[in-house]
C-alpha cells in the first residue's frame, strides 16, 4: 500500500517542498513543533530508517543537515532539533526543527494544525537560505 508521503512525493497529495533530489525530499510538517518543521524523507518506500541502504540514509541525513542549516538562517534558530521517530506513517522520515530546550521535542506541543499563510512563509525562508548556500539545483520553485 503506498504510503501518504509516497502519495505527497508523488504529487497525489499537496506538499510545501524545500528539497527534492533523487534519492530524498523535504517538505513542511502540516502539524509542527516550531516554525518551519520539516520532514525529510528518502523517495524509496521504506518502513524503518535502519532497512534503509546505508548510502541512502547518509544522503537523507545530509539533506536534514542542509535543511537544519537553513532554518538556522532562516528563523535565527540557536539549535536544531532531529527525531526519527517512525511511529505516525510507515515511511522513513527525518523531523527537522528549532529548540529552544528539551520541551521542543515534546510531539504534545505540536500545532493541531499549521496555518497556509504561515507555512509558505517558512517555506520561502527555506527555500531563499538553501538557495543562499548553494543548492539551488535541488530547492523546487
Amino acid at each position: 500500500m503506498t504510503t501518504l508521503f509516497t502519495r505527497i512525493i508523488d504529487g497525489e497529495l499537496p506538499g510545501r517542498f524545500v528539497w527534492r533530489d533523487d534519492t530524498a525530499v523535504a517538505f513542511l510538517a502540516l502539524h509542527p513543533l516550531a516554525e518551519g518543521h520539516t520532514l525529510v524523507v528518502p523517495v524509496a518506500e521504506v518502513d524503518q530508517w535502519t532497512d534503509l541502504p546505508v548510502e541512502a540514509a547518509a544522503h537523507t541525513m545530509t539533506v536534514a543537515h542542509h535543511v537544519a542549516n537553513a532554518q538556522k538562517a532562516a528563523f535565527a534558530a540557536d539549535r536544531i532539533g532531529l527525531i526519527i521517530a517512525g511511529f505516525e506513517v510507515p515511511h522513513t522520515h527525518l523531523h527537522v526543527f528549532g529548540a529552544a530546550d528539551m520541551r521542543a521535542f515534546d510531539f504534545a506541543n505540536a500545532s493541531a494544525q499549521a496555518e497556509p499563510p504561515g507555512m509558505d512563509e517558512a517555506a520561502d525562508a527555506i527555500r531563499a537560505a538553501l538557495v543562499a548556500a548553494g543548492h539551488a539545483p535541488r530547492v523546487p520553485g
